[in-house]
């Protein structure tokens, strides 16, 4: 039985790894002004940066079509018998609910990953495992990769609020409130639903020193894979890295977030992203 793998944008995933394990991509599209471009593309973060810093305007970005999913799904099956699609959180997007559609007939199971970017990752090569040790069915592996969605520690600390002010995430007064207060937010991603977890203050690599800590401590990681994924350049990211690696992970990953991502944090923002033990 072969089995193909297939993500969305989403998932913010090294091209290596992609490319390693033959990942399938259905991207999404990111509209700037009467613009759109498809994420991984022909669009960069640093273009949605400049057209928010000149318009003062979010770029857009909307859920799949059920129809460009069935083309795709179709598509992979010409050399495939089975698919496995994960998803972004269905809580996020109708994007997953458009792909259960297009699935119906076919042998695609779609799969909630009830999280975002490189969380999804990690259920990726969850899957990727099962798949090459080729012992269980799709089915099986299905039913497994969402009794791990819960055991995905994912989480990021938001440098601006002003993105997810201005995409109707958080009220004017706490906006300015963190302004005021160099508040920097940890946001967690818990049941498909993101939410503010703790509140750190100061100077932001301070903070994501701080938050990296609390969350190494406040967790029990599988360290296998760790995700040290960014939505700009940031030179601590270097230094976040090697915490994750003397903390004990055996793989660890520098990852630039995807346009999709990037459209709704704004740059500055850093998580990191692990699977904790059952």
């Amino acid at each position: 039985m072969k089995i193909a793998i297939s993500i969305d944008s989403a998932c913010d995933m090294p091209q290596e790894l992609k490319q390693k394990h033959n990942i399938f991509t259905m991207p999404y599209y990111v509209t700037l002004g009467d613009k759109e471009y498809i994420d991984g593309v022909n669009i960069t973060t640093q273009d949605l940066y400049d057209y928010v810093k000149q318009t003062g305007k979010l770029p857009k970005t909307a859920a799949i079509a059920s129809d460009k999913f069935r083309n795709y799904f179709c598509d992979i099956l010409k050399n495939y018998d089975e698919i496995i699609h994960i998803t972004l959180s269905h809580q996020m997007t109708s994007s997953g609910i458009n792909a259960l559609a297009a699935a119906d007939g076919l042998k695609v199971h779609v799969v909630d990953s009830k999280s975002l970017s490189s969380g999804i990752a990690l259920l990726v090569l969850k899957c990727v495992q099962m798949v090459d040790e080729g012992k269980l069915s799709a089915t099986e592996i299905v039913n497994k990769l969402r009794e791990m969605t819960p055991r995905v520690q994912a989480s990021f600390l938001v440098d601006t609020l002003t993105y997810l002010h201005k995409g109707g995430r958080c009220s004017a007064v706490a906006l300015v409130g963190s302004k005021l207060l160099k508040i920097k937010p940890k946001i967690l991603v818990k049941d498909g639903k993101m939410d503010v977890a703790k509140k750190y203050m100061g100077n932001i690599n301070n903070c994501l020193i701080k938050y990296v800590e609390d969350t190494l401590n406040g967790n029990n990681p599988e360290k296998t894979v760790a995700f040290c994924t960014h939505s700009s350049k940031m030179e601590i990211s270097s230094q976040i890295c090697q915490k994750l690696r003397d903390f004990g992970f055996s793989e660890v990953y520098d990852v630039d977030a995807g346009s999709t991502i990037c459209s709704h944090c704004g740059p500055g923002t850093l998580g990191i992203l692990f699977m904790n033990k059952e």
